[in-house]
């Protein structure tokens, strides 16, 4: 039986690794941030409509959205965000729905959704299973500092405005707690879950 899988974690959690142990072992993977940079980038077909409703500043030199100036609209002015996704979600359910139509007959579907707890039932109500990839906020922190380079506070202001780990936990049918893990030991307990998915009790 092919499964439509909800797959979600804050910033930091490590769930696009998840995301691609899962593809390493046959799911196909419907990437919503991805389809959101695309939409965002260069010639991407929300550009028109963000000039339109924010202004020209909001488009750099390359023609694509300016995701710093738009991160610190959005912490100044709570209703930015709300603007920004009325533009962005039709646009990017439409490219999910075209990518999923894509899969192989009995192929799971992994639907890569970063702020699936933020978005209400919308995406809830559209898969099987929800999986939650969790750690500590502290853990969160580290890797985020690591990786980008941003200072604690601006990563503190991304986790603030993301779902407590608690309600995306609360939503979750499986959990893989990625704290202190290998990348061995992270992909053993994908695999779990995996099998759980095929050999459904």
């Amino acid at each position: 039986m092919d499964l439509t899988i909800g797959l979600t974690g804050g910033i930091g959690s490590g769930k696009s690794t998840v995301s691609q142990m899962l593809v390493d072992l046959g799911a196909h993977l419907v990437d919503l941030d991805a389809i959101s940079r695309a939409l965002t980038a260069p010639g991407g077909a929300a550009i028109e409509a963000i000039k339109q409703h924010f202004g020209s500043d909001f488009v750099d030199a390359q023609g694509a959205m300016d995701r710093a100036r738009m991160r610190d609209a959005v912490f100044a002015d709570p209703t930015v965000r709300a603007r920004l996704e009325a533009i962005l979600h039709p646009l990017i359910s439409q490219h999910a729905q075209a990518r999923a139509k894509l899969a192989l007959p009995g192929q799971h579907i992994v639907y890569d959704v970063p702020l699936l707890a933020e978005s209400g039932d919308r995406w809830k109500n559209k898969v099987d299973r929800i999986l939650v990839v969790d750690c500590s906020p502290e853990t969160q922190i580290a890797r985020v500092m690591a990786r980008s380079g941003w200072p604690r506070e601006a990563v503190e202001k991304v986790l603030a405005q993301q779902a407590r780990r608690e309600t995306r936990l609360a939503l979750a049918d499986h959990v893989i707690v990625n704290e202190g893990l290998s990348l061995d030991e992270l992909r053993a307990e994908v695999e779990k879950v995996w099998r759980l998915w095929n050999n459904p009790a």
